[in-house]
């Protein structure tokens, strides 16, 4: 049987075949239409483009690389799924790599990229960030940074509004009548943490200035946020409402909440940050920040083909991405407990 080529492909698409080249490539500068036609073309006839062939005459591997602190829970997932989709979308791999947490492997994961990838997407959530990051990545290679501290010079750095979402939600509450706010907190060392504990204490400064801060201590996962529930629970008086730093402690709370046997939201209030997909599964269902996890890697990774392809870049898509207030069943203003 002869074998499909990319003649083939453009002949059935009715473009040129450097239309078919580009649009296969992923290059921005091809009509959505026009690619759709040759991608339904190239699947028609089953083309697949000689991989070994392909990279030595672009000099491109078609892989991007993907570095991130850990791959455990639903944000690590979601975001990677943005990031998929966006790269099938345009016939392209990934290699996805983790340093669990912890900053010293870092540079080994972010080297082992080298050579392999036609551009990186990096999450370094480190509040010392730049540091060791600034020096490990290449000079040459097309990168985005995704919620990180420092921009390195000539890098992308692309993010969530952590500080204004987290006034949000402290405004929310304050609105609903609640006066004693708890806030569970991330890790000390990452940025999304400090700015989500940040925009907490300055709402709260403004919006009640005789009010005391609580915060507690977590680590955006479940178990601290258990820990940080059963604090709640043995203290002489209990916050009416709790503000977490994260959908996964604020679950872990809630789970102590309903062994402990307190109603939420009817003697506290519960509120996370995320809106993960269990977020709204659970019961009550949670009250939230509502970033579009997805959204954010497919956005990092469109604007990471943009760099590869040479193209200048929007300054809209490099806007930090504006968390949403999901009011759900798990807080309740002060009126509606009484009544």
């Amino acid at each position: 049987m002869t074998s499909v080529t990319i003649k083939d492909v453009a002949r059935v698409a009715q473009v040129s075949v450097a239309t078919v080249s580009r649009a296969l490539n992923g290059h921005g500068n091809v009509a959505e239409e026009v690619r759709r036609r040759v991608l339904a073309a190239a699947n028609e006839l089953r083309y697949t483009p000689h991989a070994a062939a392909r990279s030595l005459s672009s000099r491109r591997t078609q892989t991007l690389g993907v570095v991130l602190p850990d791959l455990h829970g639903e944000f690590f997932s979601e975001l990677v799924r943005g990031i998929d989709q966006v790269a099938r979308e345009h016939r392209l791999h990934l290699l996805v790599s983790s340093y669990h947490g912890h900053p010293e492997e870092q540079g080994a994961a972010l080297r082992a990229m080298r050579g392999r990838v036609d551009g990186l997407l990096v999450m370094s959530p480190f509040v010392a960030a730049p540091g060791p990051l600034a020096e490990e990545l290449a000079p040459t290679l097309p990168t985005v940074l995704i919620n990180t501290q420092h921009a390195t010079a000539g890098v992308i750095s692309l993010g969530v509004d952590n500080y204004g979402g987290a006034v949000a939600m402290v405004e929310h509450l304050v609105a609903s009548g609640h006066r004693r706010i708890a806030f569970i907190a991330g890790p000390s060392d990452n940025f999304d943490a400090h700015e989500r504990l940040r925009g907490y204490r300055d709402a709260l400064h403004r919006l009640l200035p005789d009010a005391e801060e609580w915060v507690l201590p977590g680590d955006f996962d479940e178990a601290s946020g258990h820990q940080a529930g059963l604090e709640i629970l043995g203290s002489k008086q209990r916050p009416d409402a709790v503000f977490a730093a994260n959908d996964m402690m604020a679950l872990g709370c809630l789970f102590v909440f309903a062994q402990g046997g307190v109603d939420v939201p009817g003697e506290i209030a519960l509120a996370g940050f995320d809106d993960i997909p269990l977020a709204r599964y659970v019961h009550p269902t949670l009250t939230t920040m509502r970033v579009n996890i997805a959204e954010l890697g497919a956005r990092a990774a469109r604007l990471l083909l943009i760099q590869i392809a040479g193209e200048a870049l929007p300054d809209e898509g490099r806007a930090a991405l504006r968390p949403e207030l999901i009011v759900r069943a798990s807080s309740a203003s002060v009126e509606s407990k009484r009544s």
